[in-house]
């Protein structure tokens, strides 16, 4: 059955001017904005994002890769991939890009209180998980055991890499990186990510999980999550982030089966979409 939708609010289709104050590279292709909101303050939830305009080119979708503690900047992490993302790279500080949003529904940070934290990240996928990551840290008496599991394709690839480092150092994380392809200064792991989940400390019946990175990343997680380390699959989370246009359910370029990925997701629960993960052209 078709998702009913609310009615919508005029004013989320307006773009909101908001300066660049930094401009961050953070690899070849990828690079971080941090903007300045208007008013002051742009409260958001782990997991929702936003629309990015660049005046005369166009909007994209980009997930919120800041504090939510800090909500008096908007840290968005994006990687040049079209049109848009190629126009945002260029900014520089001083310049305005336009602002829709906070969209989605977010990481169920509530929900995983008083049990283990796993966060799941691939490639790019750390950032959109990045905010869930800073919110587990300053709420850290809430969960047991939180793991972060980080792969990408070769040293050079790692995103925010001197953060994960600090990470890897404190003592109320796990983390785990690994990469694809090492070269000589890698010292680390290589290999799938999924590779890592058995080295994690946790326990498969109080363990909720939050994944995101390529598609096919998520759905092979998810899979050894469920079959191999018992996790149940309405524990696991995934990020939907495919087509997204409007951001408010409006236009039905994001339609994934019944559901709109901007207002029904972006993170949905796997037992809900596993089965749309397993058809092709979905």
């Amino acid at each position: 059955m078709a998702t009913v939708l609310e009615p919508i609010e005029t004013d989320t289709m307006a773009p909101v001017p908001f300066r660049v104050a930094r401009v961050r590279r953070e690899l070849s292709d990828t690079f971080t904005l941090e903007l300045e909101p208007p008013n002051g303050s742009f409260p958001f939830a782990p997991g929702q994002f936003t629309m990015l305009y660049v005046f005369g080119v166009g909007e994209v979708p980009i997930s919120i890769s800041g504090d939510p503690a800090e909500p008096e900047v908007l840290v968005q992490t994006i990687r040049k991939v079209g049109a848009v993302t190629r126009a945002l790279d260029g900014i520089r500080p001083g310049d305005y890009v336009g602002v829709r949003g906070p969209f989605g529904k977010p990481w169920p940070v509530e929900e995983a209180e008083g049990g283990d934290l796993m966060i799941v990240g691939g490639g790019i996928g750390l950032a959109p998980l990045r905010p869930a990551i800073y919110h587990a840290l300053a709420n850290r008496n809430h969960y047991h055991n939180v793991v972060l599991l980080y792969g990408t394709r070769s040293p050079r690839d790692l995103l925010f890499g001197a953060q994960l480092q600090h990470w890897s150092a404190r003592l109320d994380i796990e983390t785990l990186i690994t990469v694809d392809t090492a070269d000589r200064s890698w010292q680390g792991s290589v290999g799938v990510v999924t590779r890592l989940i058995r080295r994690a400390a946790f326990d498969p019946d109080s363990t909720t999980v939050f994944v995101c990175g390529p598609e096919i990343m998520m759905k092979v997680t998810a899979e050894t999550l469920t079959r191999t380390s018992g996790i149940a699959p309405e524990r696991i989370h995934l990020t939907m982030e495919r087509n997204m246009k409007c951001g408010i359910g409006a236009c039905g370029r994001c339609q994934f089966g019944p559901h709109f990925v901007c207002y029904d997701g972006p993170v949905f629960r796997y037992s809900d979409i596993e089965r749309l993960l397993t058809l092709k052209e979905v």
